[in-house]
């Protein structure tokens, strides 16, 4: 998620919007567009939500674990994984041809 003024810094164009759960359980709508994502010297892409104006920016873990970063729970830091993990998860089961 980034602010509005930094989606309009970047010309974001928006081209949905996703329905999100805030920290206290309020239930809330943000526009979202699709760009490119760098951080660490790494690069991936996504959705990125807008938020209001003013907001703190956040990166979410699906971006971190898209190149190779994990959250340790116990120290609260970021961890680099040795290599990224193409192992079948159970919850992704979709054969490529239905997916195209």
């Amino acid at each position: 998620m980034i602010p509005l003024e930094a989606a309009e810094a970047l010309h974001l164009s928006t081209i949905g919007s996703a329905r999100c759960e805030l920290a206290d359980g309020t239930p809330q709508e943000f526009p979202f567009g699709i760009c490119q994502i760098e951080f660490f010297g790494e690069i991936t892409g996504g959705r990125v939500l807008v938020g209001p104006s003013g907001i703190e920016p956040l990166l979410g873990v699906t971006a971190l674990e898209s190149v190779g970063f994990i959250v340790d729970p116990r120290t609260q830091t970021l961890k680099r994984l040795p290599a990224l993990s193409l192992k079948r998860s159970a919850g992704c089961r979709i054969p490529l041809a239905a997916a195209l």
